[in-house]
């Protein structure tokens, strides 16, 4: 899994070849391409086509639906800003990691049900931050998190310091390496 998973919200086509060669130039070379967006399925799908060597995800993933979508476009794993079964057991059925939000002991007792251990942890500076995280550990030590929402350059230190977080999720990313270019 990659360290950091940018938050890339892409209105218009033409912002993938911008935004993704300004990820890499920055030593990232992953991207969660949101579904919020009229373009986000022709930009992952681009983003696959061009860029082979990047690990492309779908973020913002609510349904079945957009998950099947986006694993056609190419998506290698898929993001779900809460936890959606149908989501997970479309991932499942095509062995895809599937990371969903999850920030209560319900939901992580409901994903680790399904078999995942691995959870985006959002909005995390609203639930919480680094001290839900540790305090959400102890119930749950085979789980790992992925916080997002909230987490910049003055804490994402703190954040990677706890053996429980894997990556950190974000759109500051984006924005760092734009204005690097």
């Amino acid at each position: 899994m990659d360290k950091y998973i940018p938050v890339v919200v892409i209105k218009e086509l033409d912002e993938v070849d911008k935004i993704l060669p300004a990820l890499k130039a920055s030593g990232i070379n992953c991207a969660e391409i949101t579904f919020r967006t009229e373009c986000a399925v022709e930009a992952i799908k681009t983003a696959c086509q061009k860029y082979p060597d990047m690990n492309i995800g779908a973020g913002t993933v609510i349904n079945a639906e957009q998950c099947k979508t986006a694993l056609a476009a190419g998506a290698k794993f898929v993001v779900s800003p809460g936890l959606s079964v149908s989501v997970a057991n479309v991932c499942k059925e095509k062995n895809i990691p599937y990371y969903p939000g999850c920030v209560t002991p319900t939901e992580i007792m409901q994903v680790l049900e399904l078999g995942i251990t691995t959870v985006k942890f959002f909005p995390a500076n609203i639930y919480g931050d680094l001290a839900a995280l540790k305090a959400l550990s102890a119930p749950f030590p085979q789980v790992r998190f992925i916080p997002t929402g909230g987490v910049d350059r003055g804490n994402i230190e703190e954040f990677l310091a706890f053996d429980k977080v894997v990556a950190i999720g974000g759109s500051f990313f984006v924005k760092e390496a734009l204005e690097k270019k």
